[in-house]
């Protein structure tokens, strides 16, 4: 009991919310959200995906805060304090961040590099044809800027949960809020005119975002759209990885758990539309349709540097504020990424926090590393059930996020919601005194809705 007397916490209920969102508003909503806006529907896509944050999103999100704060301790061992027999769970969970952090962080390099480019004045050369292709496949540069921003998380994570991430989240979360504010107005503002005399504007392309296209729409699209909808909920909402298992337990007891949930999925699904409303409308007015068929880092590294060059003199500033809100994106993500690992190694095998700390980033950096390397000298191209060629990084993320995430998130349904009972997160929710309003929502979702969806959603990842 001493153990978790003494054990960190969030100050207060903001700080905790920063730190959530933060890890919520991540790469997947800026290069993931977009795409999937786009190739679904626009509107059609928004509106299942605000649907699917409000019942399956929150009844993840919800469960996953509460285990953590009624047990007081990161996924690991979580699961097994909760329910004995089940820390196999918790084991798979933990995983999932150990995988992740080492290719998320040599995206965070490759991030570092165009914000480097921009900010020295290069930005029209971060433009040109091959160029993100070249310095991915050189041999030491990604790896230096991959150490580079592991060492940044590194120190925010030895810092521990107040010092470092909580202060950290209360001035990088406003800051990048500001930012894609700030480009989202201006992307709707700005006009082309293309070769053939076409002009396209910001708000035309806006428009295709936040209305919703029926045409063509069968129920097989429709399904679709749904199944894209919930898997962008796991990057969006950082469920099924540990981490909000790991921040839960840091919730004081007398907060209120029901506001603290709502407001991080305000938060994360209002940062994921803006997300759209900065992109869409800009590749839309420079590249046109075809443009917008772009996701993933051929969205971010390749079609926006055109879409900036294309601006003339501001894009050199427009792309500057943009990779500078990406990479506080990225931070944020990672910085909670690599304290759920810490955090279970803590509480697992009673180590510091320092020591822990140096032992995830030294398996984060040779796993870095080998990422890296998987570009040039160890590069490979194999096919994944799904269809995909995959090399390191692309392997890592499919067994990570199409794979393990799945199986933990069925598996936290069938255990609260079969096993333990719905009763048990419920009495944690409303322990403070406040009132779970989706409480008949949260215990249809958590038992029959929820793990159909999920089921459906790892066989299409898997075949």
């Amino acid at each position: 009991m001493k153990k978790e007397k003494n054990r960190n916490s969030f100050s207060g209920s903001i700080g905790f919310v920063l730190a959530a969102a933060g890890s919520a508003v991540g790469l997947g909503n800026i290069w993931r959200f977009p795409y999937f806006a786009a190739k679904d529907g626009g509107g059609l896509y928004l509106m299942v995906y605000l649907i699917l944050a409000l019942t399956f999103g929150f009844t993840l999100l919800t469960t996953e805060i509460a285990i953590g704060r009624k047990t007081k301790q990161s996924p690991l061992t979580a699961y097994g304090k909760l329910k004995p027999g089940w820390g196999f769970l918790g084991g798979i969970a933990s995983l999932v961040p150990v995988i992740i952090m080492p290719y998320y962080c040599v995206i965070g390099g490759w991030v570092v590099k165009y914000f480097l480019a921009y900010l020295t004045g290069e930005g029209v050369t971060a433009a040109s044809d091959g160029y993100f292709t070249g310095y991915i496949t050189e041999e030491w540069q990604p790896i230096l800027l991959t150490a580079l921003f592991l060492f940044v998380v590194a120190f925010i994570i030895f810092r521990g949960v107040n010092k470092g991430i909580e202060a950290f989240s209360k001035v990088l979360m406003p800051l990048l809020l500001l930012l894609v504010l700030g480009i989202a107005v201006f992307s709707m503002t700005i006009h082309y005119e293309d070769g053939a005399g076409m002009t396209r504007t910001g708000w035309e392309g806006f428009k295709i975002y936040v209305i919703p296209n029926f045409e063509g729409m069968t129920i097989e699209s429709l399904f679709t759209v749904l199944l894209d909808a919930m898997g962008q909920l796991f990057f969006s909402l950082s469920v099924a990885m540990g981490i909000m298992v790991t921040y839960g337990s840091y919730v004081r007891d007398d907060a209120n758990l029901v506001r603290s949930i709502n407001q991080i999925e305000i938060f994360d699904t209002v940062v994921a539309f803006l997300a759209g409303v900065m992109i869409i409308p800009a590749v839309y007015t420079f590249m046109g349709r075809e443009g917008m068929a772009a996701s993933g880092p051929s969205l971010m590294f390749v079609s926006l540097p055109k879409v900036f060059a294309a601006m003339g003199n501001i894009g050199n500033l427009v792309g500057g504020l943009f990779f500078a809100m990406v990479l506080f994106a990225a931070l944020t993500s990672a910085v909670s990424v690599m304290e759920a690992v810490v955090s279970s190694l803590m509480d697992k095998f009673h180590m510091s926090r320092r020591r822990a700390a140096a032992i995830e980033t030294g398996i984060a950096l040779v796993g870095g590393i080998m990422v890296c390397l998987g570009y040039n000298k160890l590069y490979f191209d194999v096919k994944l059930p799904n269809g995909a060629n995959a090399q390191i990084l692309d392997i890592l993320d499919y067994i990570s996020n199409n794979c393990l995430m799945p199986v933990v998130a069925i598996g936290t349904c069938l255990l609260i919601g079969w096993i333990v009972k719905p009763a048990v997160i419920i009495d944690e929710v409303e322990k403070s005194g406040c009132r779970f309003g989706r409480k008949k929502l949260y215990i249809v979702m958590i038992r029959y809705i929820a793990p159909i969806l999920l089921v459906i959603l790892l066989l299409k990842s898997l075949v």
